[in-house]
């Protein structure tokens, strides 16, 4: 008898290791996908169609980083929300939601609501406890350089990555002054390469800051300022992307809360037109994969189709 539980224990054994390799060379096999969600106000969700196609199609996402409005959709898909949730609340929220007018020298606005939205929105409030790995951007105000935080409390964070200057009031961490990550990391691909992304899908919102070619008032200028300084940068964040779609979000306002539905539509027409391209990444052996990819394919964005 203790013979015979002796090789039972012996299979049992093999067995796990069998299991053991078999997951091992699996993991080996699937390059490590990250996605780069990128700033654009109220366009951001566009993201939601992205991630939603992304489900849709079982591509593993194994990490995100987000700047600005992309750190906020980051915190909330990799904290558990599913994608029906993030659609339910989309429609729900507007400006209001995450700010309220205020007078100060430092701003017009503040985010300190996103406070108490993200505390109820989130299923994790800890990089720790997110179920997907997150990198969030901001910048240090005082130096100029890029902060990517991914350990410790979420919120202020996020608050800081949304902390478009003129706007928004700064966030102060730890001694240090934030304001919005587009500044320093306006799609934030070279954070997804420093958390280990083999492959990196780059999400850009891309659109006028206003329709009227005038600015109407004062954040239109400032918009419009930073958009060209952006334009300026991009080659910088393309250089760290496998592979960068850009949603038709031209015809949205920064502010377009209301028309969440069709910004979520743009968001998946855009990720099905790169889709064949992605499909590939799962072809390839995750070791085969060049750690840093020079050429980038641009998936325009197709026309909506009418309804």
């Amino acid at each position: 008898m203790k013979r015979l539980g002796k090789v039972i224990q012996s299979v049992q054994a093999f067995g796990r290791e069998l299991s053991r390799r078999s997951i091992t060379a699996e993991a080996k096999r699937i390059p490590a996908i990250g996605v780069a969600l990128g700033g654009g106000f109220a366009r951001g969700i566009a993201h939601i169609g992205v991630l939603k196609v992304l489900e849709e199609e079982g591509i593993p996402v194994r990490m995100v980083a987000g700047t600005s409005v992309g750190a906020i959709m980051g915190a909330a898909y990799c904290s558990g929300l599913t994608i029906a949730e993030l659609e339910e609340i989309a429609h729900k929220v507007r400006f209001t939601t995450f700010a309220r007018w205020t007078l100060s020298r430092y701003g017009f606005a503040t985010n300190d609501r996103m406070v108490s939205f993200l505390t109820r929105t989130l299923k994790a409030h800890t990089f720790e406890e997110l179920r997907i790995p997150l990198g969030v951007t901001a910048t240090d105000f005082n130096t100029g350089e890029g902060a990517v935080f991914s350990s410790g409390p979420i919120i202020d964070p996020v608050r800081a990555s949304c902390a478009y200057p003129g706007m928004f009031l700064p966030v102060e961490i730890d001694g240090r002054w934030l304001v919005d990550g587009m500044l320093s990391h306006p799609v934030p691909t070279r954070p997804l390469r420093e958390m280990g992304a083999d492959r990196v899908l780059a999400v850009n919102l891309k659109g006028q800051w206003s329709k009227s070619s005038a600015p109407r008032h004062f954040f239109d200028v400032i918009g419009k300022s930073f958009a060209i300084a952006q334009d300026m940068m991009s080659a910088v964040w393309r250089s760290a992307a496998d592979i960068v779609i850009e949603p038709d979000v031209a015809g949205f306002d920064y502010d377009d809360f209301k028309r969440a539905g069709e910004l979520i539509r743009v968001g998946e027409l855009a990720m099905r037109r790169a889709l064949p391209e992605v499909r590939k990444w799962l072809e390839a052996p995750a070791e085969a994969v060049a750690p840093l990819k020079a050429a980038v394919l641009i998936a325009s964005p197709a026309p909506m189709p009418a309804d």
